[in-house]
């Protein structure tokens, strides 16, 4: 993407996306913004010419003042695809194959004790400076027709793998090796959780990213560049 914007403006242009994701991992509902003194040279295919094929920019749009792709952000939700029984080859490339069976239900009722805004420390790789205190709004899991267990996973922001992480705890609880206590119980902890199994990038698929109203972006952009403390955190 980087070469692209290069190519067209004439010069570097940095890039802000709405949420980095892990090598492997895919992308469907990704927003980004650059700032560039008109936007005339950015047509969408053109851009679209210059770009690999597995990377497509859907919409290009003047952003509203205030706006921040990251920032401004009030929700981004995930998809994990887990298959416990064969993998129907044409989906290889966006579903985990897991060998053993999973309990739906013991997973469904262990997402829900993670739910509200909590110090996800133990599931995330520590940044320098940065907090994990994160609101998760939505931990759910479904069968879908093929048999295919989907998470999908809701908050306002992620720290660096803390999808996958969780997604690998509740798969230790669906296998009866965790309680179903067992990851609330890391809520809270000082440093990442040696004992968190993290599930491979290629079954995560960022879904979409939602925004406030436009009068709002500029107040989000600024709230959410705050660093929230403990003392914010649900009982």
């Amino acid at each position: 993407m980087a070469g692209a914007l290069r190519i067209l403006a004439g010069a570097d242009v940095p890039l802000v996306v709405a949420g980095r994701t892990d090598a492997g991992v895919h992308a469907h509902g990704q927003v980004a913004h650059i700032d560039v003194p008109t936007p005339e040279p950015f047509v969408l295919r053109k851009l679209n010419g210059l770009l690999p094929p597995d990377v497509r920019v859907f919409a290009i749009d003047v952003a509203p003042p205030g706006f921040d792709a990251r920032f401004s952000a009030v929700l981004r939700t995930y998809r994990y695809r887990v298959a416990d029984s064969v993998v129907d080859p044409i989906r290889r490339r966006d579903t985990l194959a897991w060998p053993r069976s999973l309990d739906l239900s013991v997973m469904r009722e262990a997402s829900a004790k993670l739910l509200g805004l909590k110090d996800f420390t133990a599931f995330c790789r520590a940044r320098e400076g940065a907090t994990a205190i994160r609101h998760l709004t939505r931990l759910d899991w479904l069968r879908d027709d093929d048999g295919v267990l989907v998470a999908t996973v809701e908050a306002d922001a992620f720290c660096h793998s803390m999808v996958r992480s969780l997604v690998g705890a509740l798969i230790a609880v669906g296998e009866e090796r965790w309680p179903v206590d067992r990851p609330a119980s890391l809520l809270g902890a000082d440093r990442r959780s040696d004992a968190v199994p993290v599930v491979p990038p290629h079954g995560l698929t960022l879904l979409s990213v939602g925004y406030p109203p436009d009068e709002e972006l500029a107040a989000r952009a600024e709230q959410t560049r705050a660093v929230r403390q403990r003392d914010d955190l649900d009982c």
